[in-house]
């Protein structure tokens, strides 16, 4: 048992005239957590064997006591170290045995006394003590404060709920600012140690003082908490207020025989989903949804998620499709209308388009035998439930590839998507997911989250309104990954025909049949793009376009578009042959037709300009006009940048954006140690080129007529420019060697000649990839003749018949060839 008060406060007692005297001398009884100042009257239990032995002693005698707290609570029984030096003397007036042993006191504080030494221990702690008056001088600050805390204790009494509201008056009567100081500190909420502060201060103005912080604190707190719960008060008050008013106006609408707008609304929903077809899995879950939207209230945050949740239920075209039989003349036709050329594309989507046409029809026909079947083998008056083909037909059915168009932008890949659906007489639909790297964007959100959505490709359906369209996922090469998820992991199941038919979006929760869409993606290279996503996908490759091509998609598309997008019509402006060529050639260097149509829509809006202000009626652009309408030329033939000297060599590059044009340089100079030195942003695949360029060059000086001293103590520093731009790749080692070849002999590299290939140090040349677009480069260079690898000599029929018509090709296998062919004699 422990020596503790019977509650939390203590009462003053103010009738003080008779208080005995205290002698030198007195048992010490230790409390835990509490101060007993002088003045208060608190009662307290004692349950410890040595408390009990002291207040009977106590009792025998004179009923004085010493009651001083405790500095450690756990310590039993607490010895002289365990207790403060300040306490108060107390009398005991009332003591009440009970059955277990303990005592329960009501004691009253007398004087404030202070501990010199300990007499004795055992059984019970007595001490040596002496009173410690207050040190107390009359003054207007003393006056102040107590006037002070006055007004703070009147404030906070009505406020605790275990301060009587009597003692707000009486603490106002007290005139000995002593006595009410002790008063507040007795009853005011506070901590044991902080309490005792109080009591161990010498001078009364600082125990007013500390007691105004204390008072002010816990008014604060209080006055707080009032404002808290009137608050949470207030708005129950109004929920309930609304609840009741919401529950009486529901039921004056059932007596007008009116219906609410609330159960309006619900029966709409009812109505709706009724009437939209789902799914039987996605049907009860629509429905079960429902059903807890009718038992909540319409202020709850849960019934406008479950209610946009319905929203999006009803609005899904689970069966609602637009495809029309597909007419592969029609097809042909479209393809033709919106695209120049392409024949190997048009060729691939049209046997595409063919395939789903047999695969149609023929599902039909199995679907008819299956359903005459079962009806042979069922009882007359049985009537089959579907006419579907097995299921193992339909997976095989479903199984077919999804296309993906690479090549660089402005190619038309969008445009091949909008003719295929035009073809198919289906809605198109488009997504980018360039810089998508949540998962969630696909999948869909949980719908515990708030303003959840479901996927991108759900939300483009719903605007779609049919579930079959041609659906294009743009720039898939450009898929991001991120803490997130990964959203090429989610287009899988997406892409996958064995499973998209049960695609199940997070925020529905239910499957959705995604087999009825046609999926096409689009992408600028496929070196980005995951391999298991790779894998779902058939490559289309479109290259960039001849210049023959680009005129003609300039003069049957991007002319008249631009002439009806500018309110033009077509006598009003004429624009001839040769300048278009002038446009293409000296305004844009692309693989597509985007800037093309740019320069060509400058030039219809100058013309249009001067119609709108009367100053032309008609007019017709020559090439020679071109520089008043589009300024100064942005690209000059490349032939003008190559300098006559030796140790620079043209090569042929592949990008995202077409092929390039390539220039290395390579010059010598005098070193303390024999290096290569590389420049020009190179990647570890174009270094290592470098480096075994350089190798077989100086392994077969003699044979390549190079006098080998002239690596003797030299640094070979070979560049690419321009250094801004980041170069890699296996294509450049051919140009790197004959770059060097060519510095080292002091022969010039013929300025008509452009090469691409790989070498080895046994002067091996390797074939390498992108033949078609490399071609292309250099016929819009201005180059004669092209040198590659001879493997590569089969990937010419992919080149326009027009270019391959006005270039040499030179294949070859072995580096002394491409020397043979690129440098000019010794003495020229």
């Amino acid at each position: 048992m422990t020596n503790t008060p019977l509650s939390g406060n203590q009462s003053p007692e103010m009738d003080v005239q008779n208080i005995p005297q205290i002698p030198d001398a007195l048992p010490v009884l230790p409390l835990i957590n509490t101060v007993i100042v002088p003045m208060a009257v608190a009662p307290i239990v004692v349950g410890q064997e040595r408390s009990v032995k002291l207040v009977d002693e106590v009792m025998r005698t004179n009923r004085l006591l010493a009651l001083v707290a405790q500095r450690h609570p756990e310590a039993r029984p607490a010895g002289p170290d365990d207790i403060y030096r300040v306490g108060t003397a107390a009398i005991i007036h009332r003591l009440l045995r009970l059955p277990d042993g303990t005592l329960q006191l009501v004691v009253q504080g007398l004087e404030r006394i202070r501990i010199f030494d300990f007499l004795q221990i055992e059984p019970f702690l007595v001490a040596r003590i002496a009173t410690a008056p207050e040190q107390t001088t009359v003054s207007t600050e003393l006056e102040a404060l107590r006037r002070t805390l006055g007004e703070l204790f009147r404030k906070l009494v009505p406020l605790t709920e275990d301060i009587p509201n009597e003692l707000a008056a009486a603490g106002e009567n007290i005139g000995d600012p002593r006595m009410f100081a002790y008063l507040v500190a007795a009853m005011t909420p506070m901590e044991t140690p902080v309490r005792q502060e109080i009591l161990e201060m010498d001078a009364v103005d600082n125990k007013l003082q500390r007691l105004i912080e204390i008072v002010q604190q816990e008014l604060a707190v209080r006055e707080l908490q009032q404002q808290i719960a009137s608050d949470a008060q207030e708005k129950i008050s109004k929920t309930q207020r609304e609840y009741i008013l919401r529950e009486q106006l529901k039921s004056i609408q059932r007596e007008l025989g009116e219906e609410d707008a609330e159960q309006a609304e619900i029966q709409e929903l009812r109505n709706q989903l009724e009437a939209a077809q789902l799914p039987e899995e996605a049907r009860k879950e629509a429905f079960r949804e429902l059903s807890r939207l009718e038992r909540l209230p319409a202020i709850s945050p849960e019934y406008g998620m479950i209610r946009t949740y319905l929203d999006w239920m009803v609005s899904l075209p689970w069966n609602a499709t637009t495809g029309e039989a597909i007419d592969l003349g029609y097809a042909r036709q479209v393809l033709d209308e919106d695209h120049y050329d392409l024949e190997k594309i048009k060729d691939r989507i049209l046997e595409y388009l063919a395939v789903k046409k047999l695969k149609s029809e023929r599902t039909a026909v199995l679907g008819e035998q299956s359903s005459a079947q079962s009806s042979q083998e069922s009882a007359p008056e049985e009537t089959p439930a579907s006419q579907k083909p097995p299921e193992p037909l339909l997976e095989e059915i479903r199984r077919e590839p999804i296309l993906c168009f690479i090549g660089p932008p402005g190619v038309g890949k969008t445009s091949l998507g909008q003719s295929i659906a035009r073809a198919m007489g289906r809605k198109f639909v488009r997504i980018s997911l360039g810089g998508v790297s949540d998962e969630a964007e696909i999948r869909g959100h949980r719908r515990t989250y708030i303003g959840a959505l479901p996927g991108r490709l759900i939300q483009a359906l719903r605007r779609a309104e049919t579930a079959d369209p041609v659906f294009m996922l743009d720039e898939v090469d450009k898929l991001g990954r991120s803490f997130q998820g990964d959203p090429a992991a989610a287009l899988l199941e997406v892409l996958d025909p064995a499973q998209n038919h049960t695609f199940v979006d997070t925020y529905l929760g239910v499957p959705f049949d995604l087999s009825r869409v046609l999926f096409i993606c689009t992408a600028n290279t496929v070196e980005t793009i995951p391999s298991p996503l790779l894998d779902r996908m058939e490559i289309l490759s479109l290259s960039g376009y001849t210049e023959l091509e680009k005129l003609h998609i300039a003069r049957r598309y991007l002319l008249p578009k631009q002439l009806r997008a500018n309110g033009l019509k077509p006598e009003e402006l004429t624009i001839t042959d040769t300048a278009l060529q002038r446009i293409i050639r000296e305004y844009t260097r692309e693989a597509g037709v985007r800037s093309l149509e740019r320069e060509i829509g400058a030039v219809v809006r100058k013309v249009a300009r001067q119609v709108a202000e009367g100053k032309l009626t008609a007019t017709t652009v020559e090439a020679e006009q071109i520089p008043d309408y589009l300024r100064r030329p942005r690209f000059l033939d490349e032939a003008v940048e190559r300098i006559d000297r030796p140790g620079i060599a043209t090569g042929l590059a592949w990008t995202p954006a077409g092929g390039d044009v390539l220039f290395v340089e390579a010059t010598m100079m005098p070193g303390r140690a024999e290096q290569l030195v590389l420049t020009g942003m190179l990647g570890d695949v174009m270094r290592e080129s470098a480096q075994a360029a350089l190798s077989y060059v100086r392994s077969n000086a003699e044979k390549l007529g190079i006098d080998p001293k002239v690596f003797v103590g030299k640094v070979v520093h070979v560049h690419v420019p321009a250094g801004a731009t980041p170069k890699d790749g296996p294509s450049a080692g051919v140009t790197m060697m004959t770059a060097i070849a060519s510095l080292a002999s002091g022969r010039l590299v013929r300025n008509d000649v452009a090469m691409t290939g790989e070498i080895t140090l046994r002067g091996k040349v390797l074939p390498v990839g992108g033949i078609r677009e490399k071609v292309l480069a250099a016929y819009r260079a201005g180059i004669k003749t092209v040198i590659l690898p001879q493997r590569n000599e089969p990937d010419l029929e992919d080149v326009p018949e027009e270019v391959r018509n006005q270039l040499q090709f030179v294949p070859v296998s072995a580096a002394e060839d491409v020397l043979a062919t690129v440098l000019t004699p010794a003495n020229s």
